[in-house]
């Protein structure tokens, strides 16, 4: 075989690798942030949650190891998007990266608290029937599910821009996650990959570019 020969088939192949790449999926990696730095509490009244939850939006994250497949995930990523919170430009770092893109739109989705002071429980108890009364409604003072939504629907729509131009990372927190993952699943994105709802989880949305 001559040398010419050899030439065109190398072309050839760069030419069906680069169309192989045109033929990826679109991905957009929703990540949740690492474990938040906090002081160990047990026990607190409905009343003391408006200040647990004013020090968790404050924290940054505990030292510890990245998993291992956050950071090959972060390392395939070619945009890398944050929300404001310390918690998640905290993890961005720990991954040793820094984000293009930092915008509040995909800040959690907020807590209301209550003004009791008994029972007294598990914050994470607290967290967890104050997110089934938002949903049912109660808002308090803080944005409504319903303005959450709309949130979600406008990080959504960014995300999607982003991956036009190649896989995007978000880090981003639990449950404003879950509401882009709806929103883009209603928009056609495939979900690929799920890690759970722990700290550092991460899950895979796919979508064949048009």
């Amino acid at each position: 075989m001559g040398l010419e020969a050899v030439d065109g088939e190398r072309d050839l192949a760069r030419v069906q690798a680069r169309s192989e790449e045109e033929k990826v999926s679109h991905e957009i990696i929703l990540m949740r942030h690492g474990q938040p730095d906090l002081a160990s509490v047990t026990k607190v009244s409905a009343r003391d949650m408006q200040h647990w939850i004013e020090q968790y939006d404050l924290a940054g994250i505990v030292d510890g190891q990245v998993p291992v497949e956050c950071q090959a995930l972060a390392s395939h990523a070619k945009t890398i998007v944050s929300s404001t919170a310390p918690r998640a430009l905290a993890s961005v770092r720990a991954l040793g990266l820094q984000p293009s893109l930092v915008d509040k739109v995909f800040c959690e989705a907020q807590l209301p608290h209550g003004k009791w002071a008994r029972p007294r429980l598990s914050p994470f108890t607290w967290a967890f029937i104050f997110r089934l009364s938002w949903l049912a409604g109660y808002a308090g003072k803080v944005e409504s599910a319903r303005d959450a939504g709309r949130r979600a629907d406008m990080a959504a729509q960014q995300l999607q821009s982003l991956a036009a131009d190649g896989p995007v990372l978000l880090l981003g927190h639990g449950f404003m996650n879950r509401m882009i993952a709806k929103r883009l699943k209603s928009a056609g994105w495939t979900q690929h990959h799920r890690g759970g709802s722990r700290y550092w989880s991460a899950t895979i949305y796919r979508k064949a570019p048009h």
